[in-house]
């Protein structure tokens, strides 16, 4: 299959930072200005729990169907990270290069989003982690979720160091960000300002980071 003319992943500096919800946000926001998308969730692991998961959440974000987003083999019902969920469930081991093997995508997408499952460093594969697949996958950008509170500046330092050598630029989302918070306001200060970050707080700027091009403007699509 065709790979989109621009390729995102979404990760996050750990479990429940929001990687979900920002990518969703930005899959609407991408449909609003007409950009046809398409999302992807390698793998995902999930507590029984009666609510949606993250494939169905994406899925009903982009207009796809929830075993479109991730494949049917790869849904493991145990919230733990997905090597040790697959492991835990006596089913088979999977290497991160047959989860990026296994991302299709629809001729029609121009925007493509993976999201990754817990943080950079979480095992997502028997042999690899966000990392990894980042280096397969050659995103041309790579979304960082953090919470905005406490341990924001550490939690961004090491995973975004993680990322550095993959070659995309780093986009950090401080989810959450309340501007009248004076901890994240210094968080932020301290990312953008001290150790030069590209930080943001909304979805819409996210969608400009996603189809700005060089040299000014954004990418028709």
């Amino acid at each position: 299959m065709p790979r989109p003319e621009r390729l995102a992943v979404v990760c996050g500096t750990a479990t429940d930072v929001g990687k979900t919800w920002v990518t969703c946000g930005l899959l609407h926001g991408l449909r609003q200005r007409g950009v046809p998308v398409a999302a992807r969730k390698p793998a995902q692991s999930f507590a029984q729990h009666g609510r949606p998961t993250d494939a169905e959440l994406l899925a009903a974000a982009s207009g796809q169907e929830p075993w479109d987003v991730c494949p049917a083999h790869r849904w493991y019902p145990a919230a733990m990270a997905p090597p040790m969920a697959a492991a835990a469930l006596g089913r088979e081991a999977f290497t991160s290069a047959s989860l990026a093997a296994e991302l299709d995508w629809p001729a029609r997408a121009a925007v493509g989003i993976i999201e990754t499952a817990g943080g950079v460093r979480s095992p997502l594969a028997s042999d690899g982690d966000t990392v990894t697949l980042c280096h397969l996958v050659a995103p041309d950008i790579v979304i960082l979720v953090a919470d905005a509170g406490l341990g924001a500046i550490n939690a961004v330092r090491l995973s975004a160091g993680a990322l550095r050598d993959g070659g995309a630029p780093v986009v950090v989302y401080l989810n959450r960000y309340d501007a009248t918070d004076d901890l994240h306001r210094r968080n932020l200060d301290w990312l953008a300002d001290r150790d030069r970050f590209d930080v943001v707080m909304s979805v819409g700027e996210l969608v400009h980071r996603l189809l700005w091009r060089p040299g000014g403007g954004t990418r028709p699509m």
